[in-house]
């Protein structure tokens, strides 16, 4: 199967300076890749690079065997690339339709179809987004990236500052847009176990290399390499 999103020997930063180098990513379609590792390990960086928010030093990000025009975000949301950021960016002085109406393309789905995915937002679909708690602001999030129909959807920090149970919710929602829509998912995530519960493959990102990667059940029987991995005591990818 030809994957969904390739990225090949992707170097990048802010500026001059570089967060990671010589990366190759490949994720196939439906398939979920959690990207793990340290804070300040670059992995944001790496996101906003592949979704053309920032340019890339060297290397190529390919979706379905074509090249991305390099630091273009709209070539590469054009080309299906959505990303959901840590900071979510909603519109918070608009309603939960009006944030999901905006982001809807032409032959695609209704916003309304989004609540058969995140049923909560059915009772806020009047309500700013602005008052909604932490965890409806992140499925409107999730809502309003798959309203635009991802080919690769890139989730940063899916969990941060949201209670476990709506963390759970979340997670199973991911492995479900994947499966049911056949978007490639990359997912970078604190939470460890949960990430590699819903993943099918996992990378650790340290120092702007990865340093491991396996697939998702074999690093959940051996948490040790995760721990290895996070502390450099692994040297290079097996």
């Amino acid at each position: 199967m030809t994957e969904r999103l390739l990225c090949t020997g992707l170097t990048g930063g802010r500026g001059p300076a570089t967060a990671f180098r010589d990366v190759d990513l490949a994720v196939e379609p439906g398939r979920v890749l959690t990207l793990l590792g340290p804070n300040g390990a670059g992995k944001t960086t790496l996101l906003l690079t592949v979704a053309g928010l920032l340019p890339a030093q060297a290397g190529a990000v390919a979706v379905d065997g074509t090249a991305l025009r390099n630091g273009r975000a709209a070539v590469a949301n054009k080309a299906g690339v959505v990303l959901v950021p840590d900071n979510r960016s909603l519109f918070t002085t608009m309603s939960v339709e009006e944030n999901l109406r905006i982001a809807s393309r032409k032959g695609g789905p209704a916003p309304r179809e989004m609540v058969d995915i995140f049923p909560a937002l059915e009772k806020r679909w009047g309500l700013r987004a602005g008052a909604l708690s932490g965890g409806e602001q992140q499925m409107l999030a999730m809502a309003r990236a798959l309203i635009q129909q991802p080919k690769v959807l890139l989730v940063d920090e899916l969990s941060m500052g949201l209670a476990p149970l709506v963390v759970e919710s979340l997670f199973e929602a991911v492995g479900r847009i994947a499966a049911d829509h056949g978007c490639a998912v990359v997912l970078v995530e604190q939470h460890v176990k949960l990430a590699l519960r819903v993943a099918h493959d996992a990378a650790v990102l340290n120092h702007g290399r990865i340093v491991l990667r396996a697939d998702a059940p074999s690093l959940q029987a051996e948490p040790a390499r995760i721990e290895q991995a996070y502390f450099g005591t692994l040297d290079t990818a097996p």
